[in-house]
């Protein structure tokens, strides 16, 4: 099941300033996404995202760098899966 995640996310502070979740309306997110666009248009420091996924916890890990890295323990190659 995939749920929509809406971050606005200022590069110069290097940290997000807005999250929301939508849950599986992806209707509401792609309106909510134009809206912010919108918003932020002419800041290029601004990063309006819509991420889709079954967990915030994945987006953690896939999107790192909105979340301060991964954390100092973990590698990306710990996270993907062995192949035989």
């Amino acid at each position: 099941m995939t749920k929509h995640y809406l971050f606005v996310y200022d590069r110069d502070a290097r940290k997000l300033i807005e999250t929301i979740e939508f849950g599986r309306n992806w209707k509401k997110a792609v309106d909510a996404y134009d809206k912010k666009e919108r918003e932020y248009w002419g800041r290029p420091r601004i990063e309006v995202v819509l991420i889709g996924s079954d967990s915030l916890e994945t987006i953690k890990i896939t999107h790192a760098n909105y979340f301060g890295g991964l954390p100092s323990s973990s590698k990306y190659s710990d996270l993907l899966p062995s192949i035989p």
